[in-house]
């Protein structure tokens, strides 16, 4: 089959599936791409159809893919099974999972059914993970400190010319850092969400883009999954939804917390990322180019609203918020 020579990288994939693994490619086409430099290809060949990660070497590490990949198997829940690699040039050949997402398919009538198998999978990951010796990195101060001065770098200094002062930063990072910190520490896929989760022909969903996980907050990929960036549900339902899989935690053992704790380390942990997530929806509209994600910042935005509203220790951070930022925001963007 004929690729332009103007696609370097996806040429030398299209060489791999070709002459290394013998596919005899009969159509190939864009399956996804996502927030990162990774490209994805549905395959389809004489034997099949399979996905083709194309991950830069020089930007993405496809070797941390496979090792997490194979770390997550065990637990029973559907990550994409891995038949060729070839991690020197940043190529993978991947079970497909279909192209329709959770996002595709979730519906006020059936929100409920969906994320019970969501969070079936969820239980699993959270418990089928052993912490001492997986090998995952630390969710640690550093690393939750760095995620919120993306917030402050790209969505205030660079897209809306705003800083913050300094005492509602410093006391903003350290309410969110120690309640992330004092929660249970458990395997963290990091972007577990509606467009990460695949829609399959049975029971579990497919989990995709899991290479990022760490070892981190018990209620981090929950708040990911009920406070979603790209779909909002009424807060009952959240609240619900949340009440129900704090028991479930609490039967396998996994907290000891009551629900009241629990849900001010979910209000926190979900404050912590929807500012991260604010500010990488503004870098990726300004540095590279994928404006299509200043659509989410609205309703992210609101989450980050909501949680200062609830919380009185957020008294600074919502003045600063109300009074400058959403202002600039409405007129900049």
């Amino acid at each position: 089959m004929y690729v332009s020579s103007s696609d370097r990288r996806l040429a030398e994939l299209v060489d791999w599936l070709n002459n290394d693994l013998a596919l005899d490619i009969q159509q190939i086409s864009p399956a996804s791409s996502d927030a990162s430099f990774r490209r994805y290809f549905r395959v389809e060949h004489r034997d099949g159809c399979h996905i083709a990660m194309d991950a830069p070497p020089d930007k993405e590490n496809t070797e941390q893919f496979v090792r997490i990949a194979g770390l997550l198997k065990p637990t029973d829940i559907h990550v994409p099974n891995i038949f060729s690699q070839n991690c020197r040039q940043g190529f993978l050949l991947l079970e497909d999972l279909g192209s329709t997402s959770y996002l595709d398919r979730l519906q006020t009538d059936n929100a409920d059914a969906l994320y019970r198998l969501a969070l079936d999978s969820l239980l699993k990951l959270q418990s089928g993970v052993n912490t001492a010796n997986c090998g995952l990195p630390a969710y640690d101060s550093p690393l939750l400190l760095r995620e919120l001065g993306i917030f402050y770098e790209w969505f205030l200094e660079k897209l809306l010319d705003i800083t913050i002062p300094a005492t509602v930063a410093t006391n903003l990072n350290r309410i969110l850092i120690d309640s992330a910190l004092e929660q249970p520490q458990v395997c963290v896929h990091r972007d577990y969400h509606s467009r990460n989760l695949m829609l399959l022909k049975h029971d579990s969903p497919g989990i995709i883009d899991f290479q990022d996980a760490v070892i981190g907050p018990i209620s981090y990929d929950l708040v990911s999954l009920l406070r979603d960036c790209y779909i909002a549900w009424p807060e009952q339902r959240v609240t619900d939804w949340a009440k129900d899989y704090h028991q479930r935690l609490c039967t396998a053992g996994l907290i000891q917390a009551d629900f009241d704790q629990f849900k001010r380390w979910f209000d926190l942990m979900g404050m912590q990322r929807h500012l991260k997530a604010v500010g990488i929806f503004a870098r990726l509209h300004l540095r590279d180019g994928k404006s299509n994600y200043l659509a989410d910042i609205p309703r992210t935005l609101a989450y980050i609203s909501e949680v200062c509203d609830d919380y009185p220790e957020f008294a600074e951070m919502r003045q600063f918020l109300h009074e400058q930022v959403l202002p600039v925001y409405r007129v900049s963007v």
